[in-house]
């Protein structure tokens, strides 16, 4: 990498980590540290969401898709937009008022007020494991880039440069530092791709003529993928949007339901069309530069040796000329940190309250909560890195965190919405049994029916349990009020 490129880097680094100190002298309490002080406006919010969904995982994971099955990996996003409109109208309303009431910091407080404090624990159970995923999945993501971007940086060392500023400035800055670092990121990406990647990557490539010539016509249909894997994201995506920790510290930093669901509406119309396709984009002209022997001086001469996910960093490091490049580096890892801190806040959130504030019977002060809330964060963000170091697919890690938790929590919070007698039991048996299973056919690499993803187990598991188990306690309950009048 050329000086220029690695000092506009190393700047953009000491920016993040200068925000990051700057909120840690700001933050009082755990309110400013888990919410941002329940008063912050649409735009920041949408923004902050949109980033924290999409950020560097999906980024990269959407240039792997494009580099595999062309325009048609944008349906993944499509996906999300469902999901943000869909939560903004059925989920908002509700949880931001509740949270007027009663001041929540994390997701599983929902499960306590409308189940019991036993839900709420292994909710936060599974939702910290679910994040520390999503947060390794992130770091790998970015271990990623820079090792494609540096030529003497090998995986390994990437990660720990990638971890070690991601943790650095999470555990200093808080929700605050989050959510106005993932505006400016945002912004930072958008302007990157649009202005500098996608032109410049475009005319490299030899446009429209060149990207006819090398690869198939299905590359630039939208119908080239099998209605399984349009499935298999539908069931992992949209449901995320009614369970992520994420986005309820979202709602509720935000000054009222109005504020929240017009945010949830930006964050959707950025997810698709716009991220979804400047994604898949440039992974297909990363596919034109391989296959047109681009990356041959770079040791990549047939697939086998190519993981497509690194495609897109090949492509804009044989590209952009010095100074680009290290605008474009700062970009997309501005994306990956975007989403790293949140995940990373969202588990810290989930230990401290919702684990640890079950168990602990004697309250912490503010300045005590305050400490080890950032200790947690740092713990927390070490044991991610280590998750990360072991494994090597990006968007693999990031779904199957996505599913652990979606087919544990996803049917209790329909629960939540749309019933008005709940049943704790039900509740704690669609969680185990769900997740379990889900988490059961991951772990066993299973050859599911069709080609399906386990998650779609998993949600039947959790709903069949719930229906069962909610009419066996209903029963019993009304045997009981019969006996005893």
């Amino acid at each position: 990498m050329h000086f220029v490129d690695l000092t506009i880097f190393i700047l953009y680094i000491a920016v993040m980590l200068g925000i990051g100190f700057f909120f840690h002298k700001r933050n009082k309490d755990i309110d400013d540290y888990y919410v941002g002080g329940r008063k912050m406006g649409s735009f920041h919010i949408g923004l902050s969401v949109v980033a924290t969904d999409v950020g560097g995982g999906f980024s990269i994971g959407l240039g792997g898709l494009g580099f595999a099955i062309g325009l048609s990996g944008s349906w993944m996003l499509f996906t999300g937009l469902v999901g943000a409109w869909l939560s903004a109208v059925i989920l908002i309303p509700r949880i931001k008022k509740l949270s007027q009431k009663v001041k929540l910091y994390t997701f599983p407080q929902i499960f306590e007020t409308y189940y019991s404090r036993d839900v709420a624990l292994i909710a936060g159970i599974i939702s910290a494991i679910g994040y520390i995923g999503f947060t390794s999945s992130q770091l790998l993501a970015g271990a990623k880039l820079a090792s494609a971007t540096f030529m003497n940086l090998n995986m390994d060392h990437a990660l720990l440069l990638m971890g070690l500023v991601a943790i650095i400035y999470t555990v200093l800055g808080g929700l605050k530092a989050v959510i106005y670092t993932d505006s400016v990121q945002w912004a930072i990406l958008m302007s990157g791709l649009i202005f500098i990647a996608i032109p410049f990557a475009y005319n490299a490539i030899g446009g429209m003529d060149a990207i006819r010539s090398t690869v198939g016509p299905e590359f630039l249909k939208l119908d080239n993928l099998s209605w399984q894997m349009f499935l298999n994201w539908f069931i992992t995506i949209v449901p995320i949007w009614f369970v992520g920790m994420t986005l309820y510290q979202r709602i509720y930093a935000a000054k009222g339901v109005k504020e929240a669901k017009r945010a949830w509406y930006i964050a959707g119309i950025f997810e698709w069309p716009i991220m979804a396709f400047m994604g898949v984009l440039l992974g297909l002209f990363a596919r034109v530069a391989f296959e047109n022997g681009l990356f041959i001086d770079m040791g990549y001469v047939s697939s086998e040796n190519l993981d497509s996910e690194m495609g897109l960093p090949l492509l804009l490091r044989n590209i952009l000329p010095f100074g680009l490049m290290g605008l474009i580096l700062s970009a997309y890892f501005s994306a990956i940190l975007s989403t790293a801190d949140s995940c990373l806040m969202a588990a810290s959130g989930n230990v401290l309250t919702d684990i640890i504030g079950r168990v602990r019977k004697k309250a912490m002060s503010q300045k005590g909560s305050l400490f080890l809330s950032k200790l947690l964060t740092l713990i927390i963000g070490g044991v991610a890195l280590f998750i990360a170091w072991r494994m090597t697919m990006v968007l693999e890690l990031m779904l199957s965190s996505y599913a652990f938790m979606v087919s544990g929590l996803f049917i209790p919070v329909l629960g939540v919405i749309f019933l008005k007698r709940r049943s704790p039991e039900a509740a704690i048996g669609a969680m185990i049994l769900g997740g379990g299973t889900t988490l059961l056919l991951i772990i066993q690499e299973a050859n599911t029916s069709l080609g399906l993803d386990p998650n779609l187990f998993g949600i039947t598991v959790a709903l069949c349990s719930y229906i069962v188990i909610h009419l066996l306690t209903s029963n019993k309950r009304k045997n009981h009020e019969i006996q005893t009048n």
